[in-house]
């Protein structure tokens, strides 16, 4: 059958639809509306409502950049309708069995599929395993459509490199990597995101090779990440320290810049299930990726046995300690507590009958209680404690004088700070005060 001729949507008519307005689905919005008209499609209430209000609970995009003509938010599935360049951007997590959870994209998928009209076309960002957009996400949008793929719409894949607190690589500065399931497809899809980026973009040779590329980036970051912490874990045992160590390596040109820390969020702590399930699925077993995820996950439990040993070390009680911690979002500066290994060390501190008292300028205090059962507390609220720790460095901590440390902790000789991703190393504090890291 002869393929069908889809109208060029870059032709000054076109409406774009981003669904799911998140820490990806956000910047997407607001980049493409640049340009566009944009529908911006949620089903978080709260989460639109506070964008018609110009405000960003995550901390990506600013209320200026919001104050656009261009943007329309909306919960109503069906002010996509005349949409005919949708982006799909919505959570793609992992289930308590560590394997994929395609429930929020199957969700989408059908929101999309229902709204579809002829010559529409369908990116999706979310990232996913190779397969997942043809396999999985393709037939909803025929099932709920009753449309043809490659023939009535065109379906593409662009992975996501949305950095979550970072202002310098941002949607419009980040290289592209765009697919299609055909040429056709391939060439409008390329022409949409070329018209709003001040970056390069790569044609990938298929959607399955983009999938695979998006997946592959964070696992590479997780096995390095992986390394470092294990090296952490020998030079703990030899009494070394570890950021010494990569001191003295880094001296070699060609020696990568990781360090050791906490691997959590909803990128680099999940993305490499997707492929170790995929891999699975075709009859392999991986080793590295899947030694790499267990060594990461330790790291909390193994910071917490550091933590107590050295109480027991200086003859502290554990039970009878007050320990503060400073930071418990996933990663810096950013608000968001999905998966953040900061919660796992509080949780298990608690566990083992310790006080935790925390603070977190960023964290919203509503979610912590909610989702979490975390009493987040105000900088005035904490008392001093036996130990500090300074689990998620956010720049308002970094900034902080060595004397605004000092509220955080007794006055005697038995204080200590944890400083877990060593921020503090430029910073001389009083003989009294213990800085320990990794």
């Amino acid at each position: 059958m002869k393929e069908k001729q889809l109208p060029h949507p870059y032709k000054g008519n076109t409406k774009v639809g981003v669904v799911g307005l998140g820490y990806v689905g956000l910047p997407v919005a607001v980049g493409f509306a640049e340009k566009y008209p944009v529908t911006g499609y949620d089903i978080n209430q709260k989460r639109i409502e506070a964008l018609k209000l110009k405000k960003d609970t995550t901390g990506e995009v600013t209320s200026e950049q919001l104050n656009n003509n261009n943007l329309t938010f909306t919960t109503d599935e069906k002010a996509l309708k005349p949409c005919n360049f949708i982006i799909v951007t919505v959570p793609t997590p992992i289930t308590e069995a560590n394997t994929p959870d395609l429930s929020h994209l199957q969700k989408a998928s059908a929101i999309v599929g229902s709204q579809l009209t002829e010559g529409d076309i369908v990116v999706y960002e979310s990232t996913v395993y190779p397969g997942v957009t043809e396999d999985i996400c393709l037939p909803i949008l025929e099932a709920h459509s009753n449309l043809k793929a490659g023939v009535d719409f065109e379906v593409g894949y662009s992975p996501e490199r949305i950095n979550p607190g970072d202002k310098e690589h941002t949607f419009s500065s980040i290289e592209k990597v765009v697919s299609a399931q055909n040429d056709v497809a391939l060439k409008k899809i390329d022409d949409m995101y070329r018209s709003i980026l001040n970056a390069p973009i790569t044609k990938a040779a298929s959607i399955k090779v983009a999938e695979a590329s998006k997946v592959v980036e964070n696992t590479q970051r997780d096995i390095n990440i992986a390394l470092m912490n294990e090296l952490f874990y020998m030079f703990h045992h030899m009494g070394i320290n570890t950021f010494d160590v990569l001191k003295a390596s880094s001296s070699k040109w060609n020696f990568l810049p990781f360090t050791p820390g906490l691997v959590g969020g909803h990128c680099i702590g999940v993305d490499p299930y997707y492929l170790i399930h995929k891999a699975k699925i075709c009859g392999y077993e991986s080793e590295l990726m899947a030694a790499a995820r267990k060594i990461n996950d330790y790291m909390p439990t193994y910071l917490v046995n550091c933590i107590t040993h050295t109480l027991i070390a200086k003859n502290i009680c554990p039970s009878e300690c007050h320990i503060n911690v400073l930071g418990i979002t996933f990663k810096e500066n950013v608000p968001d507590l999905r998966n953040s290994k900061a919660v796992e060390i509080v949780n298990q501190l608690t566990t083992l009958g310790l006080s935790v008292a925390i603070y977190d300028p960023l964290a919203d205090k509503e979610e912590a209680k909610d989702g979490y059962g975390l009493s987040l507390k105000s900088a005035e609220e904490i008392p001093p404690a036996n130990m500090l720790i300074l689990a998620v460095p956010h720049d308002e901590f970094l900034t902080m004088n060595t004397k605004d440390y000092l509220p955080f902790l007794k006055n005697n000789r038995d204080v200590i700070i944890f400083d877990i991703k060593n921020s503090l190393e430029n910073k001389a504090f009083p003989d009294h005060i213990k800085v320990w890291t990794l």
